[in-house]
């Protein structure tokens, strides 16, 4: 019986590093996308190359339109902020939280699992580099994992929500990406895109751009996509 996933492909670090090991787990793996017209939505094009790269079994883009609303920056005008250093970085909630965005995610992805006829689905959320994502943490994935499975199969257990990067530092987690994408590694992560604030090769001071950078940095690793950056780090 041929074992079949799904997973939520952003076209960032983070979500290919999941489908990378999803496909070492499963025999058939298929992606899907959202366009909520993010202000980062150069991602998109990302997880188009990424799913080809790795090559999934299907990938589809879900365009949303503007549903998601919030101050986040990413789904309204409000500014970026720009940072120096990890240090620098805000605590508590991260401005560019967006309210409910992974709830409509997973419900979304549980809908296309349960037409797929498989019931593992894999998210790149991570507690470990926490920024007030109340939505990355596993108390959340678990409550959002038995509200579906009831919801669609009545059966608190039918699905399982795969979170590999949950409990990884930034750093961890690029050294799992060596570890499944192994030669890949380079010619896979060229294609990712992090950076919030649209910018191929990444701006070098938005939030995600930092936590890359110190991921890369503590690995040991160069960073592929740096060769595209017009700023130095």
């Amino acid at each position: 019986m041929t074992k079949k996933a799904l997973v939520v492909l952003s076209g960032g670090q983070d979500s290919t590093t999941c489908a990378a090991v999803a496909c070492q787990e499963f025999d058939e793996v298929h992606a899907i996308t959202f366009n909520y017209q993010q202000r980062h939505l150069i991602e998109l094009e990302s997880a188009i190359a990424i799913a080809k790269a790795l090559g999934l079994a299907s990938h589809e883009i879900i365009d949303l339109g503007p549903v998601l609303k919030g101050t986040s920056p990413l789904v309204s005008d409000n500014s970026l902020g720009e940072y120096n250093s990890p240090e620098e970085l805000p605590t508590g909630v991260e401005p560019t939280f967006i309210p409910g965005r992974n709830i409509l995610f997973l419900t979304i992805a549980s809908n296309r699992a349960a037409c797929l006829n498989t019931k593992d689905i894999f998210i790149g959320v991570c507690q470990a580099d926490f920024a007030g994502y109340w939505d990355c943490r596993q108390s959340f994935i678990d409550a959002m994992s038995v509200a579906l499975s009831e919801g669609i199969y009545g059966n608190r257990d039918a699905f399982t929500t795969h979170t590999p990067l949950m409990d990884l530092t930034k750093a961890e987690s690029v050294k799992l990406a060596l570890d499944v994408l192994k030669e890949r590694f380079e010619s896979v992560m060229e294609l990712t895109h992090t950076c919030y604030a649209g910018v191929k090769g990444g701006c070098g001071k938005c939030h995600a751009c930092i936590l890359r950078d110190r991921g890369f940095k503590e690995a040991g690793a160069e960073d592929p996509i740096w060769k595209f950056r017009k700023v130095v780090v």
